[in-house]
């Protein structure tokens, strides 16, 4: 418990301030935007508090958007994420359910589930994201375009990521 006290409010900072100052300057062809920061709400527990999750999420893109100066858009698409992520989870529940606390990631749930959870959870948020900064769907395809290609690179660093957390000689 008190470990997680003190591990979040660190996690949230690491992943604001490496958003903000490297990866909102990383723009490859003007075509992939990588967002890693919505790493943070996929890590959060499962079995956490719905109105707690959605305010942490608002503020994670609220922090982002004041430092990259986008009137709110990482913030509703952060709410928005936060609202799905329950029925994600609950799409993709193991057989035996989800354990108290526990944190969805590749250690406890396995790289498929992972791939399947992070894939859905990536893909929402940057449709959400893209749609409405651009605001307009004359230009669908190549927003949609920009929505694939910056979500699959974002879920190659959400994967790596991962993989520097996890150490396969810890037990649970």
């Amino acid at each position: 418990m008190i470990s997680s006290v003190i591990r979040y409010p660190l996690l949230f900072i690491f992943f604001v301030m490496l958003q903000v100052l490297i990866l909102n300057n990383i723009q490859l062809s003007g075509y992939i935007n990588p967002y890693l920061y919505i790493i943070f709400i996929l890590w959060l527990p499962v079995d956490g508090n719905k109105v707690l999750l959605m305010a942490v999420s608002m503020l994670l893109g609220l922090s982002v958007d004041i430092f990259s100066n986008s009137v709110g858009m990482h913030a509703s698409a952060c709410v928005f994420l936060a609202f799905c992520r329950p029925y994600i989870l609950q799409s993709l529940a193991p057989r035996d359910g989800y354990e108290t606390d526990q944190v969805p990631d590749i250690k406890t749930l396995g790289l498929n589930w992972f791939l399947a959870y992070a894939g859905i959870c990536v893909l929402l948020h940057h449709l959400f994201l893209f749609y409405v900064e651009i605001f307009r769907f004359d230009d669908f395809f190549s927003t949609l375009g920009r929505v694939i290609s910056s979500s699959i690179f974002t879920l190659i660093l959400i994967i790596i990521a991962q993989l520097f957390r996890y150490n396969p000689s810890r037990r649970i």
